[in-house]
């Protein structure tokens, strides 16, 4: 009898990430395509469809090798139906996407909210170590999350659960969010608002390394500011202190709500390691109950990339073992 084998599939503005994925979620092969975003994302179930034909075909493997589909998708999904409300940067309005990529590729299909998949991948193959209960929080251009209880994540009554982001961190004359809202948990601790607050700090921070650097570059990245803290840049170290506060608060928060045994930190601003951890962490301990604290392990998320593709199969083996 054949192993059985998912397809991971994760979604990007940018590029779609794709693999076949054993059942104890090792991957056998993995790629990527680009994302088409033309004619409102219309080609893209047709593309994927045809890429992994493709890569069947270049591993001489039978389509009936796999038993699922699980997708990871940006946006507004309703989870029970595979159907995405709105994603913005795909183009996919009241888009039957469970349906359409089931037709496009004759395999049943699961579908969830992109960093959901991220935070099962992580509970399955990586930083999670097999908890069943915990808090996945992803730092990149914006901030997502995902909340796992008991091995199964939180969706909520809409599939909205997890929208970490649009806490409300800044009460009082805080910076527009994208989602309508100001003051969100995003506008401060994504790459972005990173950047921003730096920015921001450079006025009382003049001798700050940072002014030389967006001088010399025309801008700033998350990646210059993180690598200036490690060098004990006082306006980068003040930045991640502010950010570190802001976010601690928002997890002890959450973890006082659920308690959870891991919280994971992913995401592109992650790489900070230790120099965003630890002021995240001495902050959290100030609002987090004593043992809710106490068994809040925190990690590093150590998937990378892979996180969606193995998150997606794990979601496409729960369903469709």
């Amino acid at each position: 009898m054949m192993d059985k084998w998912y397809v991971g599939v994760d979604l990007g503005g940018t590029t779609i990430k794709m693999a076949f994925v054993s059942d104890n979620g090792e991957i056998i092969k993995k790629w990527e395509i680009p994302t088409d975003t033309s004619d409102q994302g219309k080609n893209i179930t047709k593309q994927i469809a045809e890429s992994i034909d493709f890569q069947l075909k270049e591993l001489n493997e039978p389509k009936a090798r796999v038993s699922g589909i699980g997708m990871g998708a940006p946006g507004f999904i309703d989870m029970s139906r595979g159907f995405i409300y709105h994603a913005v940067n795909i183009g996919w309005r009241d888009f039957p996407l469970k349906n359409t990529l089931e037709k496009e590729t004759g395999l049943p299909v699961a579908v969830d909210n992109d960093a959901n998949i991220a935070a099962l991948g992580e509970m399955w193959r990586g930083a999670g170590e097999a908890a069943r209960d915990l808090l996945c929080i992803t730092l990149g251009t914006g901030v997502g999350g995902g909340i796992i209880v008991n091995g199964q994540i939180v969706h909520g009554k809409s599939g909205t659960a997890g929208e970490i982001g649009h806490i409300t961190v800044i009460h009082k004359d805080g910076v527009p969010c994208n989602c309508g809202k100001s003051g969100c948990l995003e506008t401060v601790a994504s790459a972005t608002g990173i950047v921003r607050l730096a920015k921001e700090g450079l006025i009382r921070y003049p001798h700050s390394s940072l002014g030389e650097l967006q001088h010399k570059q025309g801008r700033l990245t998350a990646k210059d500011i993180i690598e200036a803290a490690e060098k004990q840049d006082e306006l980068a170290l003040n930045v991640l202190e502010t950010v570190g506060f802001y976010l601690g608060q928002a997890i002890a928060g959450l973890c006082n709500a659920f308690n959870p045994g891991k919280v994971i930190i992913g995401g592109g601003v992650s790489k900070a390691g230790k120099t965003l951890l630890d002021p995240v962490k001495k902050h959290f301990d100030t609002f987090a109950l004593p043992l809710v604290a106490k068994d809040a392990d925190f990690a590093i998320a150590t998937l990378g990339n892979d996180a969606g593709v193995i998150g997606g199969a794990w979601i496409a083996k729960q369903q469709f073992n």
